[in-house]
């Protein structure tokens, strides 16, 4: 909880709302509660004429319901946890920020002060996230819960009915929870439904039936009816959020997507893929998948992006080979200059030919060529399927060569008339 949920508790209202805020869990708990009763006493102890059967259902209900509560009371007793100081603003630069005279002032007052923080996600105005009332930069996919009164990481929900937000620390108990939620109420709708039909058979009459049973019989009718009320809203809730899990999504993106510096609005921005998704919330040893205990990867304050995975991936195939690095550029030359303003990795020189002549023969540090390149280079014609002629031919002065970031800068220009092809990443246009 927040420093101001905790101010709150110290006035009389809001010693009231706090213990309001725990009705939906009392009444969880009460519910269940009278279902062990209803099960184990009226139902097994008080009904049941097989002893092995009472035995064995007696083991599986206490599996279940033993996972259902541990998973239960994890979700509620764990906390939100704090953001660390160095996201918060001092004092002084908050009152800039809310003096400044325009939208652009004070995003460059937060882009400033965030650009040693690992955050990714930005407002509509494509300033960093800022929360006016904890005075922090918010990190990615965190957010503001009015009733937990502070910013809570990879905030999912809150979740009345645990009095707590769903968040990066207990969001796999969550899921948990809901799941084991649900075989519990299958497991005791199953195991009732026999009771039920025969409490509904009449073999002399109506009156005869209900009087033999006594109140053990509406007991175990009611335990059928809810436990069959609560599986099939569990059902939809669960299924829910296992498709959230799998697609990396939080119930607040499913419904805005977040906004990233590079790219701008995307719901799949943390897609890695199923498996990846799934082992980022329940993590890397199977061991711990169905126990509630946190083994989640990540500290919740940055998380890896789909476009990072990507970039990987790129990174990945053009090192393989010289020759697949050359055509891997080759291809993504005309696509990078195409794509977003902020990815800065090429720089534009002017090319110069007037001292062309002094090195003709020049080659870069970084070039890596094989025997099978230089036999290219004598046919400028056939290089790269004529793609790197025709520019070569089209410029005499003012051409312009693209060159790649880890490439040395190019102190004076290749020859354009006549040209053999260039290294690496300097591709005319």
């Amino acid at each position: 909880m927040g420093n101001d949920d905790h101010r709150r508790r110290k006035t009389p209202c809001g010693f009231c709302m706090s213990v309001f805020k725990w009705i939906p869990v009392l009444f969880i708990t009460a519910v269940i509660a009278w279902s062990y009763y209803a099960y184990v006493v009226e139902l097994c102890i008080r009904n049941s004429e097989n002893g092995i059967g009472m035995v064995f259902m007696l083991l599986f209900y206490h599996i279940s319901l033993t996972l259902f509560m541990w998973s239960y009371w994890r979700t509620i007793m764990t906390s939100v946890g704090q953001i660390p100081e160095q996201w918060r603003i001092p004092d002084e630069e908050v009152t800039r920020l809310f003096r400044a005279d325009s939208p652009e002032t004070q995003k460059r007052i937060l882009n400033n002060f965030a650009r040693n923080l690992p955050v990714t996600n930005r407002t509509m105005n494509g300033s960093v996230r800022f929360c006016e009332k904890c005075k922090i930069v918010k990190p990615d996919r965190a957010h503001h819960c009015s009733v937990c009164s502070c910013c809570v990481l990879k905030m999912d929900h809150h979740c009345p009915w645990v009095n707590n937000c769903v968040n990066f620390y207990n969001y796999k108990f969550f899921v948990l929870f809901l799941g084991y939620a649900l075989v519990y109420c299958l497991y005791v709708a199953f195991t009732t439904l026999h009771d039920f039909v025969q409490f509904w058979k009449y073999e002399n009459n109506a009156q005869g039936q209900l009087n033999s049973g006594g109140m053990g019989r509406f007991h175990i009718l009611f335990l059928f009816f809810i436990a069959i009320m609560f599986a099939i809203s569990l059902v939809s809730l669960f299924g829910y959020h296992i498709y959230l899990v799998l697609v990396n999504r939080t119930t607040l993106e499913s419904f805005r997507a977040p906004i990233f510096r590079v790219g701008g609005p995307d719901k799949n921005g943390y897609n890695l893929g199923r498996f990846a998704n799934f082992c980022e919330v329940f993590g890397d040893d199977w061991q711990y998948w169905l126990l509630p205990v946190f083994s989640s990867r990540g500290d919740g304050y940055s998380f890896p992006t789909s476009s990072d995975q990507s970039r990987a991936s790129a990174t990945t195939t053009a090192v393989a080979s010289p020759v697949q690095r050359y055509d891997a550029m080759g291809e993504t030359a005309s696509s990078r200059l195409d794509g977003n303003p902020t990815d800065k990795l090429i720089d534009a020189i002017p090319f110069d030919s007037t001292n062309h002549q002094n090195h003709h023969h020049h080659q870069s540090t970084h070039q890596v060529r094989s025997n099978s390149d230089q036999q290219l280079d004598e046919q400028p014609d056939l290089a790269a399927g004529g793609r790197i002629t025709a520019a070569a031919r089209s410029s005499q002065e003012g051409a312009v060569f693209i060159e790649m970031v880890g490439d040395h800068a190019r102190t004076e220009a290749e020859p354009v008339k006549n040209s053999t092809r260039p290294p690496n990443g300097d591709l005319p246009v």
